[in-house]
């Protein structure tokens, strides 16, 4: 169904031929699974940037509170990762 306008015809085909009850079921818990969806899906496009920024926040402290030792250890982690990104850059063939 690409549309909704083509819900209504297709539930008044649907009562037409009278299906059973184990038809009906299937389509009203399709149904409501969707609607939960749908649900869940506006609620988390509405919450989502409120909660984006404090989990941030919450994970990374800020660089001021963290020992000397840590901060060179964090600094030679992400060279290591930056040099290995730039090696698989410029590779021509597979191996």
């Amino acid at each position: 169904m690409e549309t909704v306008s083509e819900l209504i015809p297709f539930a008044r085909e649907m009562l037409s031929q009278r299906p059973n009850r184990k038809m009906v079921k299937i389509y009203v818990l399709g149904t409501v699974l969707a609607f939960f969806g749908v649900v869940i899906g506006l609620v988390e496009t509405v919450c989502y940037p409120f909660g984006s920024s404090e989990s941030e926040s919450e994970e990374r402290p800020p660089e001021d509170t963290l020992p000397l030792e840590l901060r060179k250890q964090q600094r030679k982690r992400l060279e290591k990762q930056e040099t290995a990104a730039r090696i698989g850059v410029h590779r021509k063939h597979a191996s």
